[in-house]
Formats: C-alpha cells, structure tokens, sequence
C-alpha cells in the first residue's frame, strides 16, 4: 500500500524543491501512484484551505513564503545607498517582506516605483529577508490598457476599448503623461489591483485621435480580443532558456543551409540546403534539406509558455506591427536561424527525381549553423544576373542548386493541379509616424515560388511519416467547395463569358482551366475572386480529410513553429514518434488534440478578421483626403442593398448603397447577381468596369462610400423618380412570369 506522506512532510518538501512543486511532482518525490493521488490531493486541499500553502497554476508554496522569481517593486535606497524592494504577489499573514536588491555592475540603474522581475534567495537579519538578483526590468511588461482619457479635476480616467472591459482605470494627476481629453492612450497598470476601488493607471503613451493610423492596429486587437501581453511567469520562462547543444543531435553544423525571407524578417524559421542525389538509382535527382527551428525544445508541453502559446494559437501580422505568439527571446533569438550562429533544428532529407516526385524522406533532430541569411529580391536578382557581393559566392554551391530543384518539383506542380490563383497581395507601407505612404501589390517572384514549394514538400513530408508511424498529429484540412457555391461561380464565369461545366466530380484541374480562360482577360482579378470565394475555410482536425486546393491527400503544417502552434504540435508528434526525448506529444496533448484543433483554428480566424479590419481602416485613412475624387473600378459584389467596386489603384472595397442609384427601382436577383433598373433596363453585373466618385471614407470602421457615375463607360440614368411604391415596370419579374408559364406548358405535354 502506497505511503501518503504526512501534511509537515509535503510543507518541508515544497520548502526544499520550491521550483518543483506541482502536484505531479510532489506525488513523483513520495512515490504516490494511481488511486493514493486523490488522497494526496485531498492533503493538498486541506493544506490550501488551512493557508499553509498557496496554489499557483499548477504548483504550491508555503503561503508565508515567496516564490523563487517573484515581481517586485523597488522602494527606494536606504542611507548607505542600499537599495531594497517589495514584492508584489505577497499574500502571507505576517509582515511584508524587505528584499535588498544585489546589483551587478551590469544591471540598469533602478528608482523607486520600478518594477522587476527577480530571482530571491531566503538571507533572514535584521534589516531584510531575502536578497534579490535581477531577471529583467519589466516596465515594459505590466498589464497594459488601450482606452480614452477623460480628463478630471484630479489626473483624470480611462475607458477602456475592449468589449470585455467593464471597469474604468483612475490615473493620477502626475501620471498623465500629458494625455489631452478625448485622447486614444496606452496605459499601464500602476501598482497591484486592489479588491476595492478602481484600478489605477498611468499613460505610457498618448496616441492623439482614436481614428488616426497609429492607432489602427492597437483597436483591432482590443477589439478582437488578440492576446498582446504575456504574463511575467512566461517572459521569465523564456528569458532562462538557454541554447541547445549538440546532445543527441545531427550535427549538420557543415551544411551550407541559407534562409531566405522577406527583406523584413525578423526571425527565420526556415533554412534549406539543396545537393544531386549521389544514388546512381536517382540519375539526375537532388536531396533537398529544410530545416525548422526547434520550437519543441524551448517550449515543452504544460509550460507557461506553452499554455500561453495555444491560446494565442498563432502570430498576427499588421502593417505596424507583429503580435507574436512567442516572446521575442524565443521568437526573435534562439528559435530563429540566424546567420552564422548555432541553432536546435528539426531537419528533413527528401529525396525527389527529375519529375519533381518524391522518392523518400527521412527526419532528424539536429543542430546548425545558418551559412547566410538572404532575401528574397536579392536570391532573384542573382538568377537573373545581378549579383551582390553577398551572394556571388553562393551561386554554384547554393543558388543554382536550389532553383535545378525548384524547376523539377514544378513538373510535379504541373501534374498535381493545385489551384492556381493569381491575386496580388497588398502591401500598406507606412511612415515613421504611422499614416499610410502608399499602397503597393506585392511582386511574385520565382524566389517565393520556391521556398513555398520546399515547405509544401516538407509539410507533406512530415504527414506521411506520421501516418506511417500511426502517430497523432493535426492536419491541415481544406475540403472543396460545396454545391451552392459552386453554382454562384458558375453564374460568374457565365457573366464573364467562360465555362465551369457540371456533372462531374470536382478537381482543381476543373477550376485551373476557368482560371486560364480567365487570364490576360478584363475579368481575371473578378474570375480569381469568385474562386477563391467559392473554396471553403480550412482548418485544423486530428482526422485527415485530405486538402483540396493543394490536390494532395495528407497534408500537415509543420515549417512555421515560431508562429503558429499546430506546426509545434506537429514536432511534438515527429519527437514521439521518433523517440528524440521527452519534450514531445503529451498524453495531455493527444487527449485534447481536437479541442486545440478548434481552438487554434478559431485563432487563426479571429487574427485574419482583425488583419483585414486593420487594412480596411488603413485604406480609409490613407484615402480620406481623396473625397470627392474620381476613381474607377470593377464591380465586385452584388446585394440586395446595393453593389460592391474594388478599386483599381489601392484595391480597397467601397459600396454603394441601392439608394443611390439613380431615382429608379432597382430589382436584385441573386440567382444571376445583377441588379436590373425598372426604368431604364440598365443591368449591373459582377465584373463590369465602372467609375466611381468617393463620397465618405471612415478610417473609425473602415468603411467606404462611393456614388457609382459610369458603367461600362454609360452614364448612370438620373430619372424622375416614381417613387417607393411598386414600379410601373419590373422587368425581370415580367420575366420570370413568362418563363415559368413556359415551364408549366412543357411539362403539361410531357405528361
């Protein structure tokens, strides 16, 4: 029978292992399995209820006790220039701790009211208790707070934005920051939260109007509900990992593995490497090596950085900003591959002939060492004959090589089919005080083309072997389109004079072909629009219902860990599976893989919808001096209360309200999405060139109002009005009459 140990025992234990005393701990030190764990939780319990131990998260400490790393706010110096500090998270029954603060002579220098995070060591005289080492200073990491400032007689309040919110925050009189009323400000919070009053704060930044750019991106978070702080415990989590070393790795430290991303990156978390096949079986073939940072190392399965990581589910990106999913020690150093410096990584080897088809792979926990970091225009310029001194080196060991490979997957690119969609990203490039400077399309290159290959041959990779390993894992899913909304792209290609032929079995090849009707045409931006609205939503599911829109059978995300938390899933699985340590797929994990399926699947829309709020708001502001301009477009969307025109020159969606066209009634039909003037006969369809002029644009919603004045180069009719009753003439009504009159006739005599 299993000892349960005394209440004294787990107290003086706790004392000893305070940086182990979770509960699976204390049952791992006494021996205590199976069904003794619920009496050692009922210990635990008692122990809680009786203020002997407080419960943090998981763990337990004594409650007249600090934690090991605590927050903790200087007091000030002493006469012999002592400085000592409070903590902030004490919750005891005897008298608050005096911590003296142990400086090195490379700390930054602290006033009263600063606030760290420390590490303490129990040292009991007669002027302090503990002693504390510096962690980091965490001025920049309190609970942070987006609202108006209301000035008062006194300082004045916030009113926070967020929907959640539903307390108002007091800020002092010298706290203000100088924040004006009415004022969009960032504030902090200004000492613990009491049980009483309301909380105070203090304005770390004012950023003038709520509907200026600079505040954009900071609304659609709050609105959206966007984790943008992390909790000290994760900061101090990720501030104490150090690099991984060479134990139990694959020293790849030699190849010359080379990252190539934006111009703008700031972590890589992908590095490739590209040699001929030597397998005289394979005449011609290459092995292409990717590499992805070793995310599952640093952030190991019930940490606080993992839990922080799965509800934040992935990173999101706004033109001003980066909300990571992982702190930036992590993220933005010993998870990316920097040039030159060595990094944890998990490798894989595919073998692939001069087809482009892959012949195998094989996966290892390695370490590297990034030979250069390159981007994207410079790789392309190279290939087309121009280039630097960066990379002019690399040409014939590393360029070439990668591009031989590419234009061999492309074969198998060819004969795979995935949709091919051709839509120009926008890119919203700012100034340094965050108003719009222009708005750009972004240029595909064979660069890009390249890199998304290797990740897509990588990530299928990574799915087969955990097939074959009968492995829990997540796939991306992406099932096709389903009936109804096929029929609507049906009606768009009809209208731009193309085909989608029915009674078949649907295949991406079938829509590549529309595309290509499409291509060079007036109506391609509309075609690719309608197809890429046409494709479901995919997500994230523990079964494999295949993805549709790459045309391959399994597929699972495994190149992005930094940021996104189903590819950290998907190299727990390869560390299980492989047998590589303890850092890999939980029991935890596999029990709740569905629900972290939905969970990050939600994320990740909820960060598409506050991206393109943000861009909808970034193209009102940029263009709100341009009321009253003329413009042109192309008819994008038809509803009931009026029509949708994507604007040439930005891209940017403005509406035009029913209401506005015309003084003549405007039937809708959304069998055919056209809308048809009683009067005047005039149809409006998708995919028609119009002229617009700009009436109202509302950088607050991101809305825009434009008065249609030309379509297809005909002026809009401005009748007499007959006002809100029936109209005298509805054609496409008449219409139907007829035809389903006709209908009735035909089957009458087949009967």
């Amino acid at each position: 029978m299993t000892r349960i140990p005394s209440k004294s025992e787990i107290l003086e234990w706790i004392a000893q292992n305070p940086t182990k005393a979770a509960k699976r701990d204390i049952a791992k030190a006494f021996g205590i399995k199976g069904a003794a764990r619920i009496d050692l939780k009922r210990l635990l319990k008692e122990l809680e209820d009786d203020g002997k131990l407080v419960k943090r998260r998981s763990s337990y400490r004594d409650a007249e006790d600090l934690p090991p790393v605590s927050v903790l706010e200087i007091t000030g110096a002493d006469a012999d220039g002592d400085l000592f500090a409070r903590p902030l998270d004490w919750t005891g029954k005897g008298p608050e701790p005096v911590i003296l603060m142990m400086l090195r002579d490379s700390d930054p220098a602290l006033g009263k009211g600063d606030r760290i995070l420390g590490r303490l060591t129990v040292d009991k005289t007669e002027h302090h208790s503990h002693t504390a080492r510096m962690i980091r200073r965490i001025g920049s990491n309190p609970l942070r707070i987006l609202g108006v400032f209301r000035a008062g007689s006194e300082g004045g309040r916030i009113l926070p934005i967020d929907k959640g919110a539903d307390k108002q925050w007091t800020v002092a009189a010298g706290a203000t920051g100088g924040a004006k009323d009415g004022e969009l400000v960032e504030a902090e919070q200004a000492g613990p939260k009491g049980r009483l009053g309301l909380p105070k704060a203090r304005v770390v930044a004012r950023l003038g109007d709520p509907t200026a750019p600079r505040a954009v991106s900071l609304i659609a978070i709050h609105q959206h509900g966007i984790p943008d702080h992390f909790p000290d415990a994760v900061i101090a989590q990720a501030d104490a990992a150090t690099p991984a070393g060479l134990d139990g790795r694959l020293d790849l430290r030699d190849m010359p593995l080379v990252t190539i991303d934006p111009w703008d990156a700031r972590d890589h978390d992908d590095a490739c490497f590209v040699a001929p096949d030597t397998d005289p079986k394979n005449k011609g073939g290459f092995v292409i090596w990717v590499a992805i940072a070793d995310v599952a190392h640093y952030v190991t399965p019930g940490s606080d950085l993992d839990i922080e990581a799965r509800k934040r589910g992935n990173s999101t990106y706004f033109p001003d900003r980066v909300v990571p999913m992982l702190p930036d020690r992590l993220s933005g150093d010993l998870c990316s591959l920097h040039e030159g410096v060595e990094r944890a990584c998990i490798a894989v080897a595919m073998r692939i002939d001069t087809k482009g088809e892959m012949i195998d792979h094989k996966f290892h926990r390695a370490l590297m060492k990034s030979v250069v970091s390159l981007n994207y225009e410079e790789v392309q310029d190279a290939m087309d004959g121009r280039e630097n001194e960066k990379v002019a080196p690399l040409m014939d060991e590393i360029i070439r090589p990668l591009y031989a490979a590419y234009d061999a997957l492309t074969k198998a690119r060819a004969k795979r089919q995935p949709l091919e969609l051709d839509l120009p990203e926008r890119q919203i490039v700012l100034d340094d005080a965050g108003t719009v400077r222009s708005v750009n399309f972004k240029e595909r290159l064979d660069a890009h083309r390249l890199i998304e290959e290797f990740m897509v041959l990588a990530n299928v990779a990574a799915a087969e072997t955990l097939i074959s390993k009968r492995a829990s894992l997540l796939f991306r899913v992406h099932e096709e389109p389903n009936a109804d909304k096929l029929d609507a792209l049906r009606e768009v290609a009809h209208a731009a004079g193309l085909v989608l032929a029915k009674g078949q079995v649907l295949k991406t090849g079938h829509l590549n072909r529309l595309l290509a009707q499409a291509k060079d045409t007036e109506n391609a931006e509309l075609v690719n629009m309608a197809t890429l609205r046409s494709m479901t939503q995919a997500y994230y599911n523990p079964e494999n219902f295949g993805h549709f829109g790459l045309a391959l059978r399994a597929y699972a995300h495994f190149t992005s860990p930094i940021r996104r938390y189903a590819d950290l899933i998907v190299h727990r699985a390869l560390i299980a599976a492989h047998g590589w340590g303890e850092d890999g797929l939980s029991p935890w994990d596999v029990e709740h893989l569905a629900d972290t399926a939905k969970l990050i699947s939600d994320t990740e829309r909820r960060s598409m919808m506050a991206e393109r709020d943000t861009t909808d708001r970034y193209l009102a502001a940029f263009l709100s001096d341009r009321v009253g301009v003329e413009m042109t477009g192309r008819i994008s969307g038809i509803a009931k209360f009026g029509l949708f025109v994507r604007l040439d020159e930005t891209g940017a969606d403005g509406i035009v309200p029913i209401r506005t066209l015309g003084r003549e009634y405007f039937h809708f039909d959304a069998d055919s999405q056209t809308l048809m003037g009683s009067d005047s006969g005039m149809v409006m369809t998708l995919g028609q060139r119009v002229t617009v002029k700009l009436t109202e644009a509302a950088p607050v919603t991101g809305g825009l109002i434009v008065e249609l004045l030309t379509v297809d180069e005909r002026a809009i009719p401005r009748g007499p009005s007959r006002g809100r009753g029936k109209p005298a003439r509805r054609k496409v009504a008449s219409a139907r009459k007829k035809a389903a009159k006709t209908a009735r006739k035909v089957k009458r005599k087949r009967r």
